[in-house]
């Protein structure tokens, strides 16, 4: 083998191993969180509630099927590893007592809306469009009683804003 060529194998063996780390720890599943996932059949569900008044079109109310996160393994979950959320469904996070919440959307496949909600049940704050797979901060910035996440584009879409009041009932507790 010429000199030439055999420094070109040698200089581009690094390269190779590299990327062959990288592909084969690209295949294996990352999580977050320390629990084993739960299916999501499996969390309780309720029907949430968002009232929005508008002072030109009047009052619409809209009604989700969420997913509600009530544990810490649940909150930790997420939606993460959610392929695809369906119009009118979401997930809740009832915080209590109410605090400064921060999110990110490591492993989270799909686009989400998040929802903050206040101790008097009203929208405080909306981080429309959060991008998936990062692990950027998305904090509330003033406490929260809950945060719901809706799918990417649907407060827009819906007019949702600040101010508007959200409600749902725990299966077990009124909320």
């Amino acid at each position: 083998m010429s000199a030439i060529r055999q420094h070109r194998v040698v200089s581009s063996l690094p390269v190779c191993v590299a990327l062959s780390a990288c592909l084969a720890t690209a295949t294996l599943p990352c999580r977050a969180q320390s629990a084993p996932l739960q299916d999501l059949a499996t969390f309780p569900r309720a029907t949430l509630t968002i009232v929005h008044r508008d002072p030109v079109h009047g009052t619409h109310t809209y009604r989700f099927d969420v997913w509600i996160a009530d544990t810490p393994a649940r909150a930790e979950q997420g939606l993460m590893f959610v392929s695809d959320l369906p119009e009118a469904s979401g997930m809740v996070f009832p915080l209590s007592p109410p605090r400064i919440e921060r999110m990110w959307m490591k492993n989270t496949y799909i686009e989400l809306d998040m929802l903050f909600v206040d101790a008097a049940g009203r929208i405080s704050k909306i981080t429309a469009h959060a991008r998936p797979l990062t692990l950027d901060t998305l904090s509330s910035d003033t406490p929260v009683r809950a945060v719901v996440e809706l799918r990417g584009g649907e407060a827009e879409k819906l007019s949702l804003a600040v101010g508007d009041l959200v409600s749902w009932k725990h299966p077990d507790a009124g909320h």
